[in-house]
């Protein structure tokens, strides 16, 4: 997609950019495969704010994506590529032979009328899914599972694509898009090919009202906060916080490490993702 610039006839206007969005072909989802979407605006269970700074934004819907591809061996056709306000990638309608609709996350260059299917041994193109043991070294895969038939986890944003670099014994070496190589058992699923809508990642929002549109909220620094609120918080006239910078409850925000010293997930990782 290409990325549409503005008149500067407003300050708003001279950095706002947006996408042209001419691979979409349908404006209205298929309704069967959506549902309603509560917003809990960054509160958990007790009601309590746990992530700050979220709160309002538009009214979405949510759109059913299949991300465990398993309909074996059911050839399927492109219906239509579509905008999911739910994740920076677009999503794809594809009709199988038996009647069935499903939405997938659309690859880079899928268009409509396209086929595409899933299974042990499929045609090496973009949109098939296969395990990983069938797929060749070197290839771009997304939509990756993690443990067999839970469906795809990683890999899944616009733009994004992860490579299989080797596999030795039950298990494939795969280099993920931050750098991370990991152990994935060969028998998991994946998708070929790159997620579509790259240049979503060059977008720029322009202006702080488009950012409450996605459910973002202002952001308030720490020393300019009562000591109530913050550690960093008072003092008398303006003031740099008088010590290293940390979050609300105090743990320190700059290189402090607080994943435990040794997690299920450690024995998988061969190589930590970059800096």
């Amino acid at each position: 997609m290409a990325i549409k610039k503005f008149r500067p006839i407003t300050p708003t206007q001279r950095y706002k950019t947006v996408l042209e969005k001419k691979e979409i072909t349908s404006e209205n989802p298929h309704k069967p495969l959506t549902k309603g979407k509560t917003g809990d605006a960054g509160r958990g269970f007790k009601g309590q704010i746990s992530v700050r700074r979220r709160g309002g934004g538009h009214k979405r819907k949510l759109r059913l994506i299949d991300f465990k591809r398993n309909k074996f061996g059911i050839p399927g056709n492109v219906v239509s590529v579509e905008y999911d306000p739910n994740r920076s990638a677009n999503i794809a309608l594809i009709s199988y032979v038996d009647g069935e609709k499903r939405y997938i996350i659309a690859p880079d260059s899928l268009a409509v009328g396209d086929k595409i299917v899933s299974g042990e041994t499929v045609e090496i193109k973009p949109g098939n899914a296969m395990p990983l043991k069938n797929v060749p070294l070197g290839s771009n895969i997304y939509n990756i599972e993690l443990h067999k038939g839970k469906g795809g986890q990683i890999a899944r944003s616009a733009g994004t694509t992860a490579v299989l670099t080797a596999k030795e014994g039950d298990y494939c070496l795969v280099k993920l898009p931050s750098g991370e190589i990991r152990k994935i058992h060969k028998d998991c699923y994946t998708t070929l090919g790159e997620v579509g809508n790259k240049d979503h990642i060059n977008v720029t929002v322009g202006k702080a009202g488009r950012s409450r549109w996605m459910n973002k909220r202002p952001k308030v620094r720490g020393c300019a906060m009562n000591p109530v609120d913050h550690p960093l918080g008072g003092g008398e006239g303006k003031s740099a916080g008088k010590r290293h910078p940390v979050s609300p409850t105090g743990v320190p925000a700059k290189g402090y490490k607080t994943r435990k010293k040794h997690k299920y997930s450690d024995d998988y990782i061969i190589k930590r993702r970059k800096g």
